[in-house]
Protein backbone atom coordinates (compact mmCIF):
# COMPACT_ATOMS: atom_id res chain seq x y z
CA UNK A 1 0.00 0.00 0.00
CA UNK A 2 1.38 3.25 -0.93
CA UNK A 3 2.17 5.56 1.76
CA UNK A 4 1.64 8.97 2.11
CA UNK A 5 4.16 11.76 0.27
CA UNK A 6 6.66 13.63 2.05
CA UNK A 7 6.82 16.71 1.46
CA UNK A 8 10.27 19.61 0.97
CA UNK A 9 10.32 22.15 3.75
CA UNK A 10 9.20 25.79 3.18
CA UNK A 11 9.61 29.38 4.65
CA UNK A 12 6.42 29.53 5.03
CA UNK A 13 3.58 29.49 8.16
CA UNK A 14 3.41 25.83 9.22
CA UNK A 15 0.66 25.17 11.73
CA UNK A 16 1.28 22.12 13.99
CA UNK A 17 1.05 19.54 11.66
CA UNK A 18 3.66 19.74 10.10
CA UNK A 19 2.14 20.81 6.41
CA UNK A 20 2.14 24.24 4.67
CA UNK A 21 -1.22 25.04 4.52
CA UNK A 22 0.09 28.56 3.71
CA UNK A 23 0.18 29.32 -0.52
CA UNK A 24 3.69 27.59 -1.18
CA UNK A 25 5.38 29.35 -4.80
CA UNK A 26 4.61 26.98 -6.99
CA UNK A 27 6.92 25.85 -10.02
CA UNK A 28 5.88 26.96 -13.35
CA UNK A 29 3.55 25.22 -14.67
CA UNK A 30 4.05 24.32 -18.75
CA UNK A 31 7.74 25.65 -18.85
CA UNK A 32 9.42 22.39 -18.91
CA UNK A 33 6.79 21.25 -21.48
CA UNK A 34 7.55 23.63 -23.95
CA UNK A 35 11.27 23.47 -23.67
CA UNK A 36 10.86 19.99 -24.59
CA UNK A 37 8.56 20.70 -27.23
CA UNK A 38 10.71 23.25 -29.03
CA UNK A 39 13.87 21.16 -28.84
CA UNK A 40 11.53 18.06 -30.18
CA UNK A 41 10.05 20.61 -33.23
CA UNK A 42 13.76 21.78 -34.12
CA UNK A 43 14.90 17.96 -34.04
CA UNK A 44 11.97 17.21 -36.12
CA UNK A 45 12.87 19.75 -38.60
CA UNK A 46 15.81 18.89 -39.40
CA UNK A 47 15.75 15.13 -39.34
CA UNK A 48 12.52 16.03 -42.39
CA UNK A 49 15.17 18.27 -44.19
CA UNK A 50 17.68 15.16 -44.07
CA UNK A 51 14.76 13.04 -45.14
CA UNK A 52 13.65 15.37 -47.67
CA UNK A 53 17.22 14.51 -49.58
CA UNK A 54 17.65 11.14 -49.82
CA UNK A 55 16.04 8.82 -51.83
CA UNK A 56 12.35 7.38 -51.34
CA UNK A 57 13.60 4.04 -49.97
CA UNK A 58 15.37 5.53 -47.29
CA UNK A 59 12.39 7.99 -46.38
CA UNK A 60 10.44 4.84 -46.14
CA UNK A 61 12.91 3.39 -43.55
CA UNK A 62 12.83 6.70 -41.81
CA UNK A 63 9.50 7.04 -41.11
CA UNK A 64 8.93 4.65 -38.25
CA UNK A 65 11.47 6.97 -36.36
CA UNK A 66 9.30 10.24 -37.15
CA UNK A 67 6.38 8.70 -35.81
CA UNK A 68 8.20 8.19 -32.59
CA UNK A 69 9.36 11.52 -32.38
CA UNK A 70 6.16 12.85 -33.06
CA UNK A 71 4.43 10.64 -30.60
CA UNK A 72 6.94 11.63 -28.14
CA UNK A 73 6.01 15.06 -28.56
CA UNK A 74 2.34 14.85 -28.66
CA UNK A 75 2.32 12.64 -25.23
CA UNK A 76 4.51 15.05 -23.33
CA UNK A 77 2.27 18.45 -24.40
CA UNK A 78 -0.52 15.74 -23.88
CA UNK A 79 0.35 15.27 -20.34
CA UNK A 80 0.82 18.83 -19.15
CA UNK A 81 -2.79 20.24 -20.40
CA UNK A 82 -5.14 17.15 -19.40
CA UNK A 83 -8.18 18.50 -18.78
CA UNK A 84 -9.35 17.57 -15.08
CA UNK A 85 -6.32 17.45 -13.32
CA UNK A 86 -5.43 19.30 -10.04
CA UNK A 87 -1.88 20.92 -10.10
CA UNK A 88 -2.03 21.75 -6.77
CA UNK A 89 1.71 21.21 -5.75
CA UNK A 90 3.27 19.97 -2.48
CA UNK A 91 7.03 19.95 -2.91
CA UNK A 92 7.39 19.40 -6.67
CA UNK A 93 4.40 19.72 -9.20
CA UNK A 94 2.43 16.01 -9.62
CA UNK A 95 -1.55 15.12 -10.14
CA UNK A 96 -3.03 15.57 -6.26
CA UNK A 97 -5.55 12.69 -6.74
CA UNK A 98 -4.65 9.64 -8.24
CA UNK A 99 -7.32 6.86 -9.34
CA UNK A 100 -8.47 5.29 -6.58
CA UNK A 101 -8.80 1.18 -6.54
CA UNK A 102 -12.18 -0.23 -6.82
CA UNK A 103 -12.11 -2.13 -4.17
CA UNK A 104 -15.13 -4.33 -3.02
CA UNK A 105 -15.26 -2.93 0.37
CA UNK A 106 -17.00 -0.02 0.23
CA UNK A 107 -19.59 1.35 2.69
CA UNK A 108 -22.45 3.48 2.12
CA UNK A 109 -21.53 7.53 2.07
CA UNK A 110 -23.14 8.50 5.29
CA UNK A 111 -25.16 11.89 5.20
CA UNK A 112 -22.70 15.05 5.78
CA UNK A 113 -23.77 18.24 6.65
CA UNK A 114 -22.17 21.05 3.95
CA UNK A 115 -19.65 23.30 5.45
CA UNK A 116 -21.60 26.06 4.06
CA UNK A 117 -24.46 25.36 7.29
CA UNK A 118 -22.03 26.32 9.90
CA UNK A 119 -19.91 28.99 7.76
CA UNK A 120 -21.61 32.08 7.04
CA UNK A 121 -19.94 34.83 4.32
CA UNK A 122 -19.70 37.08 7.60
CA UNK A 123 -17.07 34.59 8.87
CA UNK A 124 -15.22 33.13 6.08
CA UNK A 125 -12.05 34.46 4.92
CA UNK A 126 -9.75 33.87 2.57
CA UNK A 127 -7.85 30.75 2.29
CA UNK A 128 -5.28 28.84 -0.08
CA UNK A 129 -6.29 26.24 -2.03
CA UNK A 130 -7.30 22.88 -0.32
CA UNK A 131 -4.07 20.37 -0.60
CA UNK A 132 -4.14 17.05 -1.39
CA UNK A 133 -2.82 12.91 -1.24
CA UNK A 134 -3.16 10.28 -3.07
CA UNK A 135 -5.54 8.19 -0.47
CA UNK A 136 -6.54 8.59 2.69
CA UNK A 137 -5.19 5.35 4.18
CA UNK A 138 -6.16 6.10 7.53
CA UNK A 139 -8.14 7.81 9.86
CA UNK A 140 -7.33 9.66 13.46
CA UNK A 141 -10.28 10.05 16.18
CA UNK A 142 -10.03 13.32 18.47
CA UNK A 143 -12.28 15.39 20.12
CA UNK A 144 -12.52 18.95 20.41
CA UNK A 145 -12.05 19.30 24.00
CA UNK A 146 -15.45 21.66 24.60
CA UNK A 147 -17.81 21.51 26.49
CA UNK A 148 -20.37 17.89 26.27
CA UNK A 149 -23.68 19.70 27.56
CA UNK A 150 -24.77 21.38 24.05
CA UNK A 151 -28.03 21.23 21.94
CA UNK A 152 -27.23 19.61 18.88
CA UNK A 153 -29.35 22.93 17.11
CA UNK A 154 -26.17 24.99 18.50
CA UNK A 155 -23.29 22.82 16.64
CA UNK A 156 -22.85 25.08 13.75
CA UNK A 157 -21.94 27.81 16.35
CA UNK A 158 -19.88 25.63 18.16
CA UNK A 159 -17.90 24.63 14.78
CA UNK A 160 -17.67 28.26 13.89
CA UNK A 161 -16.12 29.19 16.97
CA UNK A 162 -13.57 26.40 16.31
CA UNK A 163 -12.99 27.46 13.47
CA UNK A 164 -12.12 30.90 14.49
CA UNK A 165 -9.75 30.05 16.83
CA UNK A 166 -7.71 28.13 14.74
CA UNK A 167 -7.80 30.59 12.18
CA UNK A 168 -7.54 33.18 14.26
CA UNK A 169 -5.64 32.71 17.25
CA UNK A 170 -3.72 30.21 15.85
CA UNK A 171 -3.79 31.66 12.21
CA UNK A 172 -3.96 28.41 10.48
CA UNK A 173 -5.88 29.00 7.31
CA UNK A 174 -8.71 26.81 7.89
CA UNK A 175 -10.24 24.65 10.42
CA UNK A 176 -8.08 21.45 11.21
CA UNK A 177 -10.64 18.97 11.60
CA UNK A 178 -11.62 16.86 8.30
CA UNK A 179 -15.12 15.98 9.83
CA UNK A 180 -16.39 16.83 12.59
CA UNK A 181 -19.39 14.44 14.74
CA UNK A 182 -21.65 16.08 17.34
CA UNK A 183 -23.48 14.03 20.24
CA UNK A 184 -26.87 13.24 18.40
CA UNK A 185 -24.52 11.61 15.41
CA UNK A 186 -25.02 14.46 12.92
CA UNK A 187 -22.01 14.34 10.86
CA UNK A 188 -20.51 18.12 9.31
CA UNK A 189 -18.19 18.49 6.64
CA UNK A 190 -15.05 20.56 8.52
CA UNK A 191 -11.77 21.32 6.17
CA UNK A 192 -12.77 22.62 2.71
CA UNK A 193 -11.83 20.82 -0.11
CA UNK A 194 -14.34 18.18 -0.64
CA UNK A 195 -15.96 15.32 1.23
CA UNK A 196 -15.10 12.40 -1.15
CA UNK A 197 -11.69 13.59 -1.91
CA UNK A 198 -8.24 13.23 0.30
CA UNK A 199 -7.99 16.47 1.84
CA UNK A 200 -4.60 17.15 3.70
CA UNK A 201 -5.82 18.48 7.57
CA UNK A 202 -4.01 19.75 10.15
CA UNK A 203 -5.12 17.42 12.73
CA UNK A 204 -2.47 15.29 14.02
CA UNK A 205 0.82 16.72 14.33
CA UNK A 206 3.49 14.82 11.61
CA UNK A 207 0.77 12.50 10.07
CA UNK A 208 -1.46 15.20 8.39
CA UNK A 209 -0.77 13.36 5.00
CA UNK A 210 -2.46 10.34 3.84
CA UNK A 211 -5.19 10.73 6.88
CA UNK A 212 -8.42 11.97 7.68
CA UNK A 213 -9.10 13.74 11.04
CA UNK A 214 -12.42 13.09 12.98
CA UNK A 215 -13.30 15.02 15.43
CA UNK A 216 -15.68 14.30 18.17
CA UNK A 217 -17.46 17.49 19.48
CA UNK A 218 -17.13 17.40 23.19
CA UNK A 219 -14.60 16.29 25.92
CA UNK A 220 -14.16 12.67 26.73
CA UNK A 221 -11.90 11.97 29.57
CA UNK A 222 -12.12 8.39 31.71
CA UNK A 223 -15.36 8.29 33.02
CA UNK A 224 -17.43 10.83 30.65
CA UNK A 225 -20.35 8.68 28.87
CA UNK A 226 -19.55 8.65 24.84
CA UNK A 227 -23.18 8.50 22.95
CA UNK A 228 -23.81 5.75 21.12
CA UNK A 229 -25.23 8.34 18.28
CA UNK A 230 -21.73 9.44 18.35
CA UNK A 231 -19.54 6.54 17.81
CA UNK A 232 -22.22 4.76 15.40
CA UNK A 233 -21.50 7.88 13.35
CA UNK A 234 -17.64 7.75 13.40
CA UNK A 235 -18.01 4.23 12.47
CA UNK A 236 -19.91 5.05 9.21
CA UNK A 237 -17.60 7.81 8.39
CA UNK A 238 -14.85 5.73 8.70
CA UNK A 239 -15.81 2.83 7.12
CA UNK A 240 -16.98 4.98 3.64
CA UNK A 241 -13.32 7.09 3.80
CA UNK A 242 -11.65 4.05 4.36
CA UNK A 243 -13.41 2.33 2.37
CA UNK A 244 -12.99 4.47 -0.89
CA UNK A 245 -9.26 3.19 -1.05
CA UNK A 246 -10.42 -0.42 0.30
CA UNK A 247 -8.80 0.09 3.77
CA UNK A 248 -9.79 -2.18 6.41
CA UNK A 249 -10.60 -0.44 9.65
CA UNK A 250 -9.13 -2.82 11.92
CA UNK A 251 -5.60 -3.44 10.38
CA UNK A 252 -2.33 -1.15 10.72
CA UNK A 253 -0.65 0.91 8.32
CA UNK A 254 2.76 1.95 7.89
CA UNK A 255 3.33 5.65 7.57
CA UNK A 256 6.31 7.93 7.97
CA UNK A 257 6.36 10.98 10.23
CA UNK A 258 6.80 14.60 8.73
CA UNK A 259 7.07 16.74 11.94
CA UNK A 260 9.86 15.95 15.11
CA UNK A 261 7.24 17.44 17.24
CA UNK A 262 5.02 14.47 17.06
CA UNK A 263 5.38 11.31 18.36
CA UNK A 264 7.72 10.24 16.11
CA UNK A 265 10.64 11.96 14.75
CA UNK A 266 10.49 12.80 11.20
CA UNK A 267 11.38 10.25 9.03
CA UNK A 268 10.75 8.17 11.31
CA UNK A 269 8.24 4.91 9.81
CA UNK A 270 5.39 4.26 12.46
CA UNK A 271 2.86 1.36 12.39
CA UNK A 272 -0.10 2.43 13.42
CA UNK A 273 -3.86 1.04 13.62
CA UNK A 274 -5.71 2.41 10.13
CA UNK A 275 -8.25 3.93 12.93
CA UNK A 276 -6.55 5.55 15.82
CA UNK A 277 -6.79 7.94 18.20
CA UNK A 278 -4.97 11.40 17.75
CA UNK A 279 -2.85 10.04 20.58
CA UNK A 280 -1.34 7.38 18.94
CA UNK A 281 0.76 9.71 16.64
CA UNK A 282 1.23 12.57 18.96
CA UNK A 283 2.35 13.05 22.86
CA UNK A 284 -1.56 14.05 23.88
CA UNK A 285 -4.51 12.67 26.13
CA UNK A 286 -6.84 13.35 22.75
CA UNK A 287 -9.52 11.49 22.06
CA UNK A 288 -9.71 10.91 25.78
CA UNK A 289 -9.96 7.99 27.69
CA UNK A 290 -13.59 7.34 27.52
CA UNK A 291 -13.63 7.67 23.61
CA UNK A 292 -10.18 5.79 23.41
CA UNK A 293 -11.85 2.97 25.66
CA UNK A 294 -14.62 2.85 22.24
CA UNK A 295 -12.43 2.57 19.51
CA UNK A 296 -12.09 -1.39 19.42
CA UNK A 297 -15.94 -1.11 19.01
CA UNK A 298 -15.88 1.60 16.51
CA UNK A 299 -13.36 -0.25 14.51
CA UNK A 300 -15.14 -3.71 14.17
CA UNK A 301 -18.95 -1.61 13.49
CA UNK A 302 -16.95 -0.14 10.89
CA UNK A 303 -15.26 -3.11 9.08
CA UNK A 304 -18.82 -4.78 9.51
CA UNK A 305 -20.55 -1.49 7.46
CA UNK A 306 -17.64 -2.34 4.68
CA UNK A 307 -18.85 -5.79 4.51
CA UNK A 308 -15.81 -7.58 6.01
Amino acid sequence: MRGPVKTSRTSTMVPPGGTAHIAEGSEPGQGGSMRVFRKARAAWTRLARRVWARRAVVVLGCVPGLLAVLALVVCEVGADRTVGVDRTVVGRERPVAAPLPAGPHRAARPVIVPRSRWLDAGSAHAQPPARYDDHVVAVFVHHTDSPNAYGCADVPRIIRSLYAGQTGVRRWDDIGYNFLVDRCGTIYEGRAGGVDRAVTGAHTQGFNHGTAGIAAIGTFGAGTPVPRAMTEAIASLAAWKLGLSDVDPRATVRLVSSNDLSRYTAGTSAVLPTLAGHDAGFMTNCPGAALTSQLPRIRSRAAHLQGR
